[in-house]
């Protein structure tokens, strides 16, 4: 899949992190989103802002090996804290586009699995590149940390040693998320999403997921 254009990379974050706020994923500032565009250029929303009122001029474009070469007019904005993390899903994984969410279902997950979080036999695992009803989906859960940059060393340890995971969930905080696409990182986001959920509801009820 070719990658969008810059101006059309920029709408579609502002698109999707409304979209996220909606479903809770981004609220209180927290998480992120990034997009590889056209010529290499990465496209990151700002760290510390209300992710549903960012504005397609106010993100961050990096080059591929992670330095800022465009900022936001503003001079207040700050690259996202997720930078580091996001360019482990490029460089180790040939993302095309990486989500970083505070899902309420990722947390609670990472509270009831210790290691791994496994599920199968649900349809929407066949949403997740790969992966069929009958496979078991397997995502690593790693420890956080107080300081967001410091996960990337783990994370990175993650993504190579589980070479088939789109995601990694990050132990009482949240889950990074990436596709090949930014069609493919959303859908697997939602996927993964609806996984995690219906594992958690599904241990309330004494089901082993």
């Amino acid at each position: 899949m070719e990658h969008l254009e810059e101006d059309e990379a920029r709408r579609l974050i502002v698109e999707l992190c409304q979209n996220f706020y909606r479903l809770g994923w981004v609220s209180g500032t927290g998480g992120g989103i990034s997009i590889l565009a056209s010529k290499n250029k990465i496209l990151v929303a700002p760290s510390g802002v209300q992710k549903e009122r960012i504005q397609p001029d106010d993100l961050f474009v990096l080059d591929a090996s992670g330095a800022v070469i465009e900022s936001p007019r503003n001079p207040a904005f700050r690259p996202s804290a997720c930078t580091p993390l996001f360019m482990n899903a490029y460089t180790l994984r040939n993302a095309g586009a990486v989500i970083h969410t505070h899902s309420m279902h990722a947390l609670m997950a990472t509270l009831l699995f210790e290691k791994e979080f496994r599920v199968t036999r649900l349809e929407m695992i066949k949403g997740i590149a790969g992966h069929g009803y009958h496979d078991e989906l397997v995502v690593p859960i790693i420890e956080n940390t107080a300081h967001e940059a410091d996960l990337a060393d783990t994370l990175a340890e993650a993504i190579k040693a589980y070479p088939k995971t789109y995601a990694v969930l990050v132990r009482r905080h949240g889950v990074y998320i990436w596709g090949s696409s930014w069609i493919r990182a959303k859908t697997h986001a939602e996927c993964y999403d609806y996984l995690f959920e219906a594992a958690v509801r599904m241990r309330q009820i004494g089901l082993d997921p």
